[in-house]
C-alpha cells in the first residue's frame, strides 16, 4: 500500500495512477480534500480541517494536524476526558500519525484493564426456553404461546462479560483495527495487540454506535479500573466514521475534524473561566422579525434572560469578510454593541472594527495553541477579558437607553 503524507490546509503535489485518482475522488468529500489536476499524472492535493488516516484504493493517506498530536488529543479530550492525556506516561515518536498514537494509547489502557480479567456482571435476559429459569413472563406466555406449556417465556439475570463497558471497548477496538495504521514495526506490533484484545472480547456483542449516540458509563468501585479504556473507547467512537464503499473502492480510517475540536475546546474553556451559568453555545435566534432568517452563533451569554454577549469560534477563515458580516448579523439581531470572533493564532490577526453608521464593534481574538495544555488555558484568560469587556459595554448601553 503506497503512503501519501499530507498536512492540513497545505497543498502537496503527488503523482497518481488513474485508479488512485478515482479512489481519492470518491473519498474527497469525507476527507475535505481538494484535488487539482496539473496535467499528466501530476495532481495537487490540499486537505481541509480533517486530520487522521484513511486507506482507500491501495493508498494510505495520512493527514497530519499543524499542532502536535499530543496537543490535539489534549484539546479533543478536554470536554469529557481531560485526564486521559495528563495521566498518560506514553512517549510517542514524533513521526507517528494520529491513529498510531490513539491505537497505542488504547491498547495499553485495555491491557491494563484486562489484567484483572474481563469485567463481568448481571444482565437481565428475556427468552423463550425449554426449561424454567428465573421468572416466568405469564402475560407473554399467554399472548405468544396460547396456553402451550413449552417453550416458556422467562426473564432471568445472567452473569456475563457481555457488558456495556466491554461492548464499547470491542466497538472501538474494531474501529482502530481498520484505522489505517502506518506500516512500521511499532504499528504492526500495535495491530497485533489490538488483535489479542479482540480475541479476549470474542464473547462480547459487537455493537454499532453512531458518533452522536455513544452511551455514557457510570463508574464505581466495581468498574473503576475500566475507566481509562472506556473513556478512550468513547472518544474513538465519537469521531467521524470512515468505513464504507466509495464506488468500487473500500475505504476505512480514523478521522478528526479540527473545526469541531477547536470549537468545543474554546467553548468549554471559556465557560469554566466565566462565573456564568447562562453562558452557553449554539443558541438559535432570528435576524428578521418574522423568524425567516435563522442564526446560530457558537457562544451566547445571557443574564436574566437578556443577551449580554455573542461570539463565534472559527478554526479557519474560509472567507474572513464573510465571518465579519456574520458577526454583524448576530450583534444586530441580538441588539448588542459588539461581538467577538475567535481564531487560532496564525489564522487571523487581533483586530477591532467599528461598523459605519451603527457604531457596532466587531472584535477579533486569536488563541495560540502551541505549548502544553496548561499554557493554552492561561491564554484563554485573555479572551475571557475581551468577553467581559463586551458584556460591560452591553450592560452600559442598556443602562444609558
Amino acid at each position: 500500500m503506497r503512503e501519501i503524507n499530507l498536512t492540513e490546509y497545505q497543498p502537496c503535489e503527488v503523482r497518481l495512477s488513474e485508479d488512485e485518482r478515482s479512489a481519492l475522488a470518491q473519498a474527497k468529500n469525507d476527507l475535505g480534500l481538494a484535488i487539482e489536476h496539473n496535467g499528466g499524472d501530476s495532481y495537487t492535493l490540499k486537505p481541509g480541517s480533517t486530520v487522521g488516516a484513511v486507506e482507500v484504493g491501495g493508498l494510505s493517506v495520512l493527514i497530519r494536524p499543524k499542532i502536535e498530536i499530543k496537543q490535539l488529543i489534549s484539546l479533543a479530550c478536554y470536554r469529557d476526558w481531560r485526564d486521559l492525556v495528563q495521566s498518560s506516561d506514553f512517549d510517542f515518536p514524533e513521526e507517528w500519525a494520529l491513529p498510531d498514537v490513539i491505537a497505542a494509547m488504547f491498547a495499553a489502557a485495555a491491557e491494563k484493564a484486562f489484567a484483572r480479567g474481563l469485567l463481568h456482571g448481571y444482565v437481565e435476559r428475556e427468552e423463550a426456553l425449554q426449561t424454567v429459569r428465573g421468572r416466568i413472563r405469564f402475560d407473554e406466555q399467554i399472548r405468544r404461546r396460547f396456553g402451550l406449556p413449552l417453550p416458556v417465556e422467562v426473564r432471568y439475570d445472567e452473569f456475563t462479560d457481555d457488558m456495556p463497558e466491554n461492548r464499547l471497548v470491542k466497538a472501538a477496538n474494531r474501529r482502530l483495527r481498520r484505522a489505517g495504521l502506518r506500516d512500521t514495526e511499532r504499528s504492526r506490533e500495535t495491530r497485533r495487540r489490538l488483535g489479542r484484545i479482540d480475541a479476549l472480547l470474542d464473547g462480547v456483542s459487537l455493537c454499532d454506535y453512531p458518533p452522536n449516540a455513544v452511551p455514557e458509563v457510570k463508574f464505581d468501585r466495581l468498574n473503576q479500573h475500566y475507566k481509562r479504556v472506556v473513556e478512550l473507547a468513547r472518544l474513538i467512537l465519537r469521531q467521524d466514521r470512515f468505513e464504507a464503499m466509495r464506488g468500487k473502492f473500500r475505504a476505512s480510517g480514523f478521522l478528526m475534524d479540527m473545526n469541531k475540536v477547536f470549537q468545543e475546546f474554546v467553548t468549554v474553556a471559556l465557560r469554566e473561566k466565566l462565573p456564568a451559568s447562562d453562558f452557553g453555545e449554539r443558541e438559535i435566534c432570528s435576524l428578521d422579525e418574522g423568524g425567516g432568517i435563522g442564526l446560530r452563533p457558537d457562544l451566547v451569554w445571557r443574564d436574566g434572560g437578556r443577551c449580554v454577549f455573542v461570539g463565534d469560534v472559527k478554526y479557519k477563515p474560509t472567507d474572513y469578510n464573510a465571518d465579519l458580516y456574520q458577526m454583524l448579523a448576530y450583534v444586530t439581531a441580538l441588539d448588542l454593541p459588539g461581538g467577538l470572533l475567535v481564531y487560532p493564532k496564525g489564522e487571523a490577526k487581533e483586530a477591532s472594527y467599528t461598523v459605519r453608521h451603527t457604531g457596532k464593534r466587531l472584535k477579533v481574538a486569536t488563541l495560540d495553541l502551541s505549548g502544553d495544555l496548561e499554557e493554552v488555558l492561561e491564554r484563554v484568560g485573555k479572551i475571557v477579558d475581551k468577553v467581559r469587556a463586551l458584556r460591560r459595554e452591553a450592560e452600559a448601553g442598556r443602562v444609558a437607553a
